[in-house]
């Protein structure tokens, strides 16, 4: 299982990368692998959110899962690619499986993240 260092986590399983005041947010390699074949990507507009606020939705061939901004920002771009292609999040979650990008408006709230080491004891990995 791929858990890269330099992303903070949610319990609810995004990654954030973090570059400047600019949040890149994907659901995990963990997340995937539970959640199985991805077969569709909603996320709605972009919106001002607040965070723990649902972004949008991911559809697999057995479930339905909501998405959720990990910190308060408004949503700047969205990975329109994943429309045609949402399988992607399988096989590059923290890459081209990205699903949106926010501007920040409270850098306080990436505090209450969980680093790579707290997400691995998290989801069991080792």
């Amino acid at each position: 299982m791929n858990i890269p260092d330099n992303l903070k986590y949610t319990e609810s399983h995004e990654w954030v990368k973090v570059e400047g005041n600019i949040a890149t947010i994907g659901i995990t390699d963990f997340a995937q692998g539970e959640l199985g074949d991805v077969v569709f990507v909603d996320i709605p507009e972009k919106k001002e959110l607040a965070k723990d606020d649902v972004f949008g939705t991911i559809e697999a061939v057995k479930t339905v899962s909501d998405l959720l901004a990990p910190v308060s920002g408004t949503i700047i771009e969205i990975n329109e690619a994943l429309a045609e292609g949402p399988e992607v999040v399988n096989t590059d979650p923290y890459g081209d499986g990205w699903m949106i990008k926010m501007e920040i408006k409270d850098s306080s709230e990436l505090e209450h993240l969980l680093d790579a080491e707290a997400y691995k004891s998290l989801v069991g990995a080792s």
